[in-house]
């Protein structure tokens, strides 16, 4: 198996792709991790751009509940915490980020993308926000920045499923981009960004609202609730009765 991420550096732009498209590339420790240490090294690498990406059929699929039977609530809580670690990091990077979504970007993996500056999707991707339904109150501030209060309670509060098109009216998405265009739009993106590191830091830090603590506070307070792992698993069990039932209609 390769690692978590894959690397690509070049003419200014940090790749970092996700790669577990076995799982999903949903969010394990290892994958968490790994993404953690590549934003480190792309912030601090000279790069002018970084851009995350996932290999495979999808972008994100959230939160990997592959082994959620072997899991206490102190375990999943550790996990949601280190989410928001990453997420708080994408958001706050020093230099300018982009997400390109594609097919199922869904969860944390949806928040992944609302943390970035720059929000691209392929034709076909579909979004949704999940985690209220587990009782997880998980990047909820990020999305409200992109979409406003309204939508973002709207998607929270339903968990509803959403497409590219929907996405774009709502500021999720800010570019909808045909597959075959994407390379040749992420080397442009690079290319365009002049204004230096430092000033780009700077501007960030007056741009982007510093709200990192007091989220952490507000996820941790909702997954530190006694029954976590109860309610992802009669989470995921109603989800897995509506695809049988899907499947027998």
């Amino acid at each position: 198996m390769s690692g978590p991420v894959e690397i690509r550096v070049g003419e200014g732009v940090f790749e970092i792709v996700l790669s577990r498209p076995e799982r999903g590339n949903a969010l394990g420790p290892d994958l968490v991790e790994a993404t953690l240490d590549a934003l480190d090294r792309a912030a601090e690498g000279g790069a002018r751009l970084a851009v995350l990406r996932g290999a495979g059929k999808h972008f994100c699929t959230g939160f990997d509940l592959s082994d959620l039977e072997q899991l206490s609530d102190g375990d999943l809580l550790l996990r949601v915490v280190r989410i928001e670690t990453l997420l708080q990091a994408v958001h706050h990077m020093p230099i300018p980020t982009l997400a390109i979504a594609h097919g199922a970007t869904t969860g944390a993996g949806a928040d992944l993308l609302a943390a970035c500056q720059h929000r691209w999707a392929l034709p076909g991707t579909r979004f949704a926000f999940p985690g209220a339904g587990f009782g997880l109150a998980l990047g909820t501030r990020r999305l409200c920045l992109r979409v406003g209060p309204d939508a973002a309670r709207d998607l929270v509060g339903s968990g509803r499923r959403i497409d590219v098109d929907e996405a774009a009216r709502l500021g999720l998405v800010t570019r909808i981009v045909d597959a075959d265009a994407v390379d040749a739009g992420i080397r442009e993106a690079g290319a365009a960004l002049k204004i230096d590191r430092e000033t780009t830091a700077r501007i960030n830090a007056l741009t982007v609202p510093d709200t990192r603590e007091s989220d952490m506070v507000n996820l941790v307070a909702s997954a530190a609730r006694p029954g976590l792992k109860g309610r992802i698993a009669a989470y995921v069990a109603a989800l897995q009765a509506r695809k049988a039932e899907g499947g027998r209609a």
